[in-house]
């Protein structure tokens, strides 16, 4: 029977903590600002500031306060604000923080600098998640499973990816575990400090991430597993245990709340300071029935903060009109197969391996922990169960949560069947071996990590988009391309423009336009472009535009690129017709000519979306348009030939494609007059 030294595991879990360090800072030094971490850090900068919650308040404030906290002592200019949107407002303020502090432009501080402290800053939540998988799997198990823990965690590659990331999604998933297994501790030894961490691990996950109200089910769920299970039989529950918990839980949700409106200064209202955020009733009532009344009962009557209730509201809106890409295909809406494709995935064949040895040591009652296996599976199956029905799938990092459950559950199956019989240690070991060959041949850019059942990393952008393989962080690797190869004039479809440009490293291409662009500016460009064209995979999909019929790029994705710049980045060389991509500037200004009530002026859209039609008659918005506008002028019988135009390339969009837009071009034939 092995058996691991209790002395030695922890000189094994600091050695593992100390890689895991080693591994974010060496990795993060080599990649740009992912999509949004700009909008993040400007935004918790400003909450020291002028404790203004105004800004990205779309997600809760710990993480982007961790990450400005070490920016707190600089000298840092910050941009006058200019009345935008509030989104915009907070992408481009974080821009103008990163990149113009730098001694270029009279600052102090390079953009590398700054995003580096910040990287390190919220990497806490990486390293107090690790030490929480070694103390749970040691409670729950044995060190051994402490210890197996921890390396599944430390060399994981979306781990890696998402530990230094100035985003939301790895503290929820510290926090998360940090409330279940506070609470596992509170079943096992009821006492006052017990019910204190729970509830201040509950709220700490609350003011991280808004999915975070899923842990008042699983809570209950787990209570009442605890009332119901009898885990075992030969141990009677106390007297008045029902009540004492009941109790406990409600003392837990008390601290929970005071936690986060601490965050969140104890005040109410949000204080915008010179940004356009439209009112949180206005925004709620486009949300369905219930979720909205329930977000203005609370509202109303001031139970939560502002803001909280704002990023709500936000997040859903979002969720609902977000398209999904997956095996090469768009969806107007999520899959319920997404997240269960992308686990597999991106899970290494040593972590299946693991995992599959422990449910058959469970599933065999070869290895008996059933209050154990209770508190672990049930929080991963809930939220796996609420990711598959929700409409949000863009990527591996909504499912972050799930991945300290399932190595700590792993470990713990895998390493209480090796101790009853030496002989699994060999396919153990020989899975852990392989975890981390995996993870070390991807260093230092994780993020578009397969595993060799899909065809590896160069495959993932086959299969998935986003922030699943693509989220932005390749322009010092672009850099180092365009110069390896002499580059001096080229084109660029990349992801988080304009938040994040190619020319703040260098890269000396013009923008080509990608839905973002569109909502800040429009690039006006030729029909035909002389290449290099440079362009980012989750632009090259053209998930965002929901449908191939609409993506600017699909001659572009139905070839093989020249190369592959980090697994992020597609090179065409060559001259290539873009009319899709041309006609795009004019279509948005027609869109947004129709899109104002208060200055209408359908004659002026109308010429836009002509001049769209000139350029690429097969347009599909550009059609749409010139139908609205027309419409819009009273002339309906030339409405009609646009609209039918659109409807014939409705039949030719994707199944779900179909079903969003079809109804919506039969109401425009419907109010046309006979």
């Amino acid at each position: 029977m092995p058996r691991v030294r209790g002395d030695i595991t922890w000189v094994v879990a600091a050695s593992l903590l100390l890689i895991l360090i080693c591994e974010i800072a060496l990795s993060t030094r080599q990649e740009s600002p992912s999509w949004d971490e700009g909008d993040h850090i400007f935004s918790g900068y400003m909450n020291w500031k002028n404790r203004e919650y105004s800004l990205n308040p779309e997600h809760p404030p710990l993480v982007k306060l961790i990450a400005a906290l070490p920016l707190l002592p600089l000298d840092l200019k910050v941009a006058p604000r200019k009345g935008r949107f509030f989104k915009s407002e907070a992408y481009y303020g974080g821009r103008e923080l990163l990149f113009r502090n730098d001694p270029r432009y009279g600052g102090h501080y390079t953009a590398d600098t700054l995003l580096f402290r910040a990287h390190m800053a919220v990497s806490v939540f990486a390293l107090l998640l690790a030490c929480l998988l070694f103390f749970a799997g040691r409670e729950m198990f044995s060190p051994g499973a402490g210890v197996i823990g921890m390396i599944l965690f430390v060399f994981d590659p979306t781990i890696l990816t998402n530990a230094p990331f100035v985003t939301t999604d790895t503290a929820a998933a510290c926090f998360f575990f940090a409330s279940v297994y506070a609470f596992y501790r509170y079943i096992q030894s009821p006492t006052w400090q017990r019910i204190l961490a729970c509830g201040l691990a509950v709220g700490l996950a609350l003011v991280s991430k808004h999915s975070a109200i899923m842990l008042l089910p699983i809570l209950l769920l787990l209570a009442a597993g605890e009332l119901m299970g009898r885990w075992y039989p030969t141990r009677a529950l106390p007297p008045k245990f029902a009540a004492r918990l009941a109790s406990a839980m409600a003392m837990m949700a008390a601290i929970s709340i005071f936690v986060l409106w601490a965050v969140y200064s104890f005040r109410y209202a949000m204080h915008p300071v010179g940004v356009n955020l439209p009112p949180l009733g206005e925004e709620a009532a486009k949300l369905p029935a219930i979720p909205s009344h329930v977000i203005l009962f609370f509202a109303r009557f001031h139970l939560l903060p502002e803001s909280y209730l704002y990023g709500l509201v936000d997040v859903q809106r979002v969720a609902q009109g977000m398209p999904t890409y997956i095996f090469g295909k768009l969806y107007a809406h999520g899959q319920w197969f997404y997240f269960p494709v992308v686990l597999s995935l991106k899970w290494s064949i040593g972590i299946l391996g693991i995992l599959a040895i422990a449910i058959y040591a469970f599933a065999s009652s070869r290895v008996r922990k059933p209050r154990e296996v209770f508190f672990l599976a049930t929080p991963a199956l809930f939220y796996l169960a609420v990711a598959m029905v929700e409409p949000l799938n863009i990527g591996v990092r909504h499912v972050l949560p799930i991945f300290p459950f399932t190595f700590a559950l792993a470990a713990g199956g895998a390493w209480s069947l090796a101790q009853q019989k030496r002989l699994w240690l060999y396919p153990i070991a020989a899975l852990l071996l392989w975890h981390c060959i995996d993870s070390l041949r991807m260093f230092p850019n994780y993020m578009p990590y397969a595993n060799p059942l899909w065809g590896g990393p160069a495959n993932t952008h086959n299969v998935l988009s986003d922030s699943a393989t693509d989220w932005g962080q390749q322009l010092k690797w672009t850099k180092q391309y365009v110069d390896a190869h002499h580059i001096q004039d080229c084109w660029f479809a990349y992801f988080p423009a304009p938040f994040l440009l190619p020319s703040d490293y260098g890269i000396p291409c013009k923008l080509l336009p990608t839905v973002d662009t569109l909502y800040e500016f429009q690039i006006d460009m030729p029909p035909v472009i002389h290449g290099p064209v440079l362009i980012s995979l989750a632009d090259l999909n053209g998930f965002e535009f929901g449908t191939k019929v609409r993506n600017p790029y699909q001659s572009f994705f139905e070839r093989k690129p020249d190369a592959l710049i980090a697994n992020g980045i597609a090179v065409f060389n060559g001259d290539f017709a873009v009319p899709r991509a041309a006609s795009l500037a004019p279509i948005w200004r027609a869109k947004e000519i129709l899109d104002d009530d208060d200055h209408p002026n359908p004659s002026a859209a109308l010429a836009y979306a002509l001049q769209a039609l000139a350029i690429d008659p097969d347009s599909f918005d550009g059609n749409i348009y010139a139908g609205d506008a027309l419409h819009a002028l009273h002339r309906d019988p030339e409405s009609r030939p646009h609209y039918d135009r659109a409807m014939n390339l409705v039949n030719t969009m994707e199944p779900t494609s179909q079903q969003k837009w079809r109804p919506e071009i039969a109401d425009k034939l419907d109010d046309l007059n006979p």
